[in-house]
């Protein structure tokens, strides 16, 4: 199953997608149907907040008066958090129960219109936000609603901002052209990205490319806070601390577009307990190196104990976002370096650039590799990163000792 949370300013056209998707197979579950469901005549719903706020918030036909509910519960905070403590369990409880009920191979689309000012993007594996520029949306508003522009654009005003929307959006959908364009965007998405995600999520599948430089990404931090926060979300107290490590952490420099994280834990049955609440959010473990490891990554780290070195790796099933999550033990060399390199380099902006050459060198030792061939040219890759690794990992603990540098203290 795969559960992608849509939203999306008033105006921009989530409903038009949301339907779009319901079209092609999606189970749709609508938060705004849900509480309107929830306190229809004879719900508890509609009991507790006649009990709460008086008969008078029905109308004559005993259904509820929303004007006057909302004339007495939005006065203040108080009666607000009453409201809230009424609706919000049975609307989760609801929810919950037609999740529960959809096939186990269902795209569930969550339409849920507040979901960034809510902060609940790690609730799912996917966040979809439509989008259509203020001015658009209120001409909408006026035009197609009749809502008075003054009420247009005081609901604009207090909703999340673009920028709090791009933050949390894996999906942006642009819905400023004509509705034939969104709907060939909404089809691409859901044949390209949706159904394939979810069927390996079910296969366990992990999605992996050729190893190649792009660009310096600059939304990579933002796209690994999202990835961290399923994450934590998902390993709860067994995550010591979750980390964006690798060249992706690095402010402008050039990588393979693959996000790394590093998960921290206090052991390896710690790690090994993991893999199954991983899999189930779009994280399968990658079984070919799941076995401890005796050599140590790049042949760093001289004659020490080898089963210190040991992790856990899995990577990601969407089509759209290749990503290694590092599950390492707390204090072991492995972890400690991963923390360390990515501090050295952000510190030191001539081993960036140093770095930089060596991943050219490599890229261009993988591409002589052929394109079906994943494994020959990851190992081209490492290899020719490797002699540079053995002397970085002794010039990066020199750093540290120089510095005062510790994985207890690195950001």
């Amino acid at each position: 199953m795969l559960r992608l949370g849509l939203t999306g300013g008033i105006g921009a056209g989530k409903s038009t997608v949301s339907r779009t998707l319901s079209e092609l197979g999606g189970v749709l579950v609508d938060a705004d149907v849900i509480a309107r469901e929830v306190v229809e005549p004879g719900t508890q719903g509609l009991s507790a907040l006649v009990e709460a706020f008086g008969e008078d918030v029905l109308d004559e036909n005993g259904a509820l008066n929303r004007p006057a509910l909302a004339a007495k519960a939005f006065g203040d905070d108080e009666s607000r958090a009453k409201l809230n403590s009424i609706v919000h369990p049975l609307v989760g409880r609801r929810t919950a129960e037609l999740i529960e009920g959809a096939p186990r191979d269902a795209v569930v689309v969550q339409d849920i219109p507040l979901l960034v000012e809510g902060k609940m993007g790690a609730l799912f594996q996917l966040v979809a936000v439509v989008y259509a520029d203020a001015e658009e949306r209120i001409e909408r508003l006026v035009g197609q609603r009749g809502m008075p522009e003054n009420d247009a654009r005081a609901r604009i005003a207090a909703q999340a901002t673009d920028e709090q929307r791009r933050d949390a959006a894996d999906i942006w959908i642009d819905n400023s052209g004509a509705p034939g364009d969104l709907d060939d965007v909404v089809r691409s998405l859901w044949a390209d990205r949706l159904v394939p995600f979810e069927q390996n999520i079910r296969d366990g599948v992990v999605v992996r490319t050729h190893p190649r430089l792009v660009s310096a990404d600059p939304t990579w931090p933002a796209q690994a806070a999202r990835l961290m926060a399923r994450l934590a979300l998902a390993c709860g107290s067994v995550a010591v601390r979750i980390d964006h490590i690798g060249s992706t952490a690095i402010s402008g420099l050039d990588a393979k577009d693959v996000v790394d994280i590093q998960i921290t834990v206090a052991s390896i049955d710690a790690a090994d307990a993991l893999t199954e609440p991983l899999r189930q959010i779009g994280f399968p473990r990658l079984a070919h190196i799941t076995a401890d490891d005796p050599k140590p990554a790049y042949g760093i780290g001289g004659e020490a104990d080898p089963a210190v070195w040991a992790k856990r790796i899995h990577g990601g099933a969407d089509p759209a976002r290749p990503v290694n999550i590092h599950l390492r033990v707390d204090g072991w060399p492995g972890q400690q370096f991963a923390l360390l390199f990515r501090d050295w380099l952000q510190s030191t902006p001539g081993v960036v650039a140093e770095y930089l050459d060596i991943k050219r060198a490599a890229a261009a030792a993988a591409a002589a590799v052929d394109v079906s061939d994943y494994e020959g040219a990851m190992t081209a890759y490492l290899n020719a990163k490797g002699p540079w690794f053995d002397r970085a990992y002794v010039r990066a603990w020199e750093w540290a000792e120089e510095t005062g540098w510790s994985a207890s203290t690195s950001a």
